[in-house]
């Protein structure tokens, strides 16, 4: 039954994390309707978010290739056989590789300093609700009034610093990766294609250092019920071993592929209209749920 769970959750990971929906609030909220009724954890989350990246990295293959070997050049001046720079340093891909690294930063800095509120606090349900339906309406507006002009041979340093501040926000569960960096991106003026093109390329040191670090605390630290309660809860028991976290993640690789291709298409033509729709509804319904009783937060 563990692994069935697993792979149900590994199904959902790679379904809502490029979606503009939260793939940490699926897995919150749909792990409290398992016949286990319980919550993943934020360990599990993050490892089975390194088999959604590595999706992105083989999507996304040739660009990341060329943004890594011409920011390498750049930064060391690499020259060719005649002497000349091969790589200037205003190369837009060169820039791009900065623009990643600077926008990293703030997630870094943050989700270090509130790691314990993030595996604890920040899993609340209630929170969870609220993000959801908050973060749907400014998705909304973003898209509505965002000048649509903007590809990413715009981005600046400025802009990506803010892009990196939004996407630290995903740290709280219901706010979403994606919706975050693709809310700021629209509010900063920026198309569609280019705002999630930009969102999936930051998000891969981020998810990918995240899922390594809780990957490393799952096998040096791990937290079980004996170390949540004589710690007073400063952890979150996963209810899930290294197997069933090993096939979730594969299971979210193979499903987030496709789910990329197909959400790059879809915007280049739609709006973000029915994300936000749907984001408003499941929030709500969460309300209701907890307001019932019907679930704990």
């Amino acid at each position: 039954m563990q692994i069935l769970e697993a792979l149900f959750l590994g199904l959902i990971q790679g379904l809502t994390e490029f979606l503009p929906i939260s793939s940490s609030a699926h897995l919150r909220i749909v792990g409290e309707f398992l016949p286990s009724g319980a919550d993943p954890g934020a360990a599990f989350t993050a490892i089975t978010q390194l088999g959604t990246e590595t999706a992105v990295l083989v999507y996304f293959w040739r660009d990341i290739v060329r943004i890594v070997s011409r920011w390498w050049s750049a930064l060391f001046a690499l020259k060719d056989a005649s002497g000349a720079v091969r790589v200037p340093r205003s190369d837009p891909d060169a820039r791009m590789g900065w623009l990643i690294i600077v926008g990293s930063v703030p997630i870094v800095v943050l989700g270090l300093l509130f790691q314990d509120e993030i595996e604890t606090t920040f899993r609340s349900l209630w929170i969870v609700a609220a993000t959801l339906i908050g973060f749907g309406i400014l998705l909304g507006i973003a898209d509505l009034v965002g000048r649509k002009t903007k590809e990413l041979d715009d981005l600046s340093i400025g802009n990506g610093i803010v892009y990196g501040f939004a996407q630290a926000l995903a740290l709280i569960p219901g706010v979403s990766r994606s919706g975050g960096t693709i809310t700021a991106g629209r509010f900063l003026g920026y198309s569609r294609a280019a705002a999630a093109r930009y969102s999936f390329l930051l998000a891969i040191p981020a998810v990918f250092g995240s899922g390594l670090y809780q990957l490393y605390k799952a096998v040096s630290e791990p937290c079980t019920q004996a170390v949540a309660d004589a710690t007073g809860g400063a952890c979150t028991p996963s209810a899930f071993g290294p197997l069933e976290t090993a096939l979730a993640t594969i299971v979210a690789f193979g499903v987030g592929l496709v789910v990329i291709a197909f959400f790059l298409r879809y915007i280049s033509r739609h709006s973000f209209l029915p994300f936000v729709i749907y984001r408003i509804l499941l929030g709500v319904l969460l309300i209701g749920l907890l307001a019932s009783g019907a679930i704990a937060a």
